[in-house]
């Protein structure tokens, strides 16, 4: 059965602010994959990959996009049993990433690259026609 408007309007407004502060078993990390069964690979910001589930409330209510950024809990991990895959538990989704980034938790590993185009614009074919051939054909007897 599907949950209702009002507990995916919650699930969504949990995700708009972020927490004031982390504890030490939380993390930013960067979805890589999502393995199915609300399993996602996501990349911690010392570039290693971990299996994290997602919890319960976002099931079916908040989509997760590959090269988003969530809030995982690794705390969890002492609960599950042993040989477990799973390293975590996704206890937030980043959604208003603007914000987010303004956080003084947020990894310097996960810093937006801007783009220069000053520097390539001499470069740039975008709008010029391609190279004709005319110049070989006068060249040929």
């Amino acid at each position: 059965m599907a949950k209702s408007r009002r507990v995916v309007h919650a699930a969504a407004q949990e995700t708009l602010t972020p927490p004031d502060e982390l504890t030490d078993s939380q993390t930013i990390a960067k979805v890589v994959k999502a393995d199915g069964n609300n399993l996602y690979t996501c990349e911690l910001p010392n570039k290693k990959a971990f299996l994290f589930e997602l919890e319960s409330r976002f099931r079916n209510a908040i989509f997760i996009k590959r090269g988003g950024y969530v809030l995982v809990d690794v705390a969890s991990s002492e609960e599950r049993p042993a040989g477990s895959k799973v390293v975590g538990e996704i206890i937030n989704v980043v959604r208003d990433e603007k914000l987010w980034r303004k956080q003084p938790y947020w990894p310097a590993k996960f810093v937006k690259k801007t783009y220069d185009d000053s520097e390539d614009e001499d470069e740039s074919n975008v709008g010029k026609m391609p190279p004709s051939d005319s110049e070989d054909e006068d060249e040929k007897p």
